[in-house]
């Protein structure tokens, strides 16, 4: 039976965001401008972004015994994610990230992955995950996480359609590493960059036909200020973003995917759902953090 419309599973972490004049390189100096403090990790954000769009989600996780476990938790209750699929590691800290933003939005991060990467299928419910439409996949630092992710796709069934995002530390691994992920994944979301070190191609739509004939079906390509790209291998959309003040790319990608998936759900064209992806995206980077700009179900009314 369908209870969900997705299930994120990825890493879960309290995002500690600074506000900089500059992001320093080595034997550089900048000065703190702001500080803000948020929940965060790449699935997390996207089952929120998806809860405000008033889809039913859930999530595979897990957390310290701390106080950043029980803000992580109690903040998904008050967005709506269903939370049966997280569990508390007996010992340990949450994952935390320290987070650097500049002036112009562009940001560094540094990731504490703590009990996420003791995420072992043991901690995990098949029954769970097979309760749901989407089964969203996202990057974990270490080997034990994402062997866990593997065993989990062994156990479901195609009924239960897997979309990859795989962010910059999954991409890094290469297609060979990757193979078992990306061939059961229905649609696959990087960026640009990611796409490049996943595939080896620098043109982005090359990248793309790659995936395509690896087994994905659907390909959609963030390409930051210039929209995305996206293709089924029968149709293939450029798609403008929308024009905004950016203030924070944190989470950007996190929120275009909430958007594209939403778009999916929904029974939306591929067209639609990568202009859908970038509005989202464009809602997030207007505020500070991976959450605050995401919008609501009432706000896709702005698309026209």
């Amino acid at each position: 039976m369908t209870v969900f419309d997705a299930v994120g599973f990825g890493a879960l972490n309290v995002d500690r965001l600074f506000r900089v004049n500059r992001i320093a390189e080595a034997e550089q100096e900048s000065f703190i401008t702001g500080y803000e403090e948020a929940c965060g990790g790449s699935a997390a954000n996207t089952m929120v972004g998806l809860a405000r769009l008033g889809c039913r989600v859930g999530f595979v996780g897990k957390v310290g015994g701390d106080k950043e476990g029980k803000m992580l938790v109690q903040d998904f209750r008050r967005e709506g994610v269903d939370t049966n699929g997280i569990v508390k590691a007996e010992h340990g800290r949450s994952g935390t990230v320290m987070g650097f933003v500049d002036e112009k939005g562009e940001r560094a991060l540094y990731i504490d992955p703590s009990v996420n990467d003791t995420i072992e299928s043991k901690d995990i419910s098949a029954t769970y995950a097979l309760q749901a439409r989407f089964l969203h996949l996202t990057s974990f630092v270490g080997p034990k996480s994402f062997e866990a992710q593997k065993k989990l796709l062994q156990a479901l069934p195609r009924e239960v359609k897997v979309s990859l995002d795989p962010g910059a530390l999954y991409a890094g691994m290469g297609l060979n590493k990757l193979e078992s992920l990306v061939e059961r994944s229905c649609v696959l979301m990087p960026n640009a960059g990611e796409l490049e070190l996943l595939t080896g191609k620098a043109d982005y739509q090359a990248g793309a036909k790659v995936l395509l004939k690896k087994g994905v079906n659907i390909v959609a390509v963030k390409l930051a200020s210039k929209g995305c790209y996206v293709t089924d291998g029968t149709e293939s959309h450029q798609i403008e973003a929308f024009k905004v003040k950016v203030v924070d790319t944190t989470g950007a990608g996190d929120a275009f995917d909430a958007g594209f998936l939403y778009g999916l759900i929904k029974g939306k064209s591929l067209y639609e759902c990568g202009r859908i992806g970038n509005f989202v995206a464009s809602r997030c980077v207007m505020k500070i953090g991976a959450r605050a700009g995401l919008p609501r179900l009432k706000d896709l009314g702005l698309l026209g």
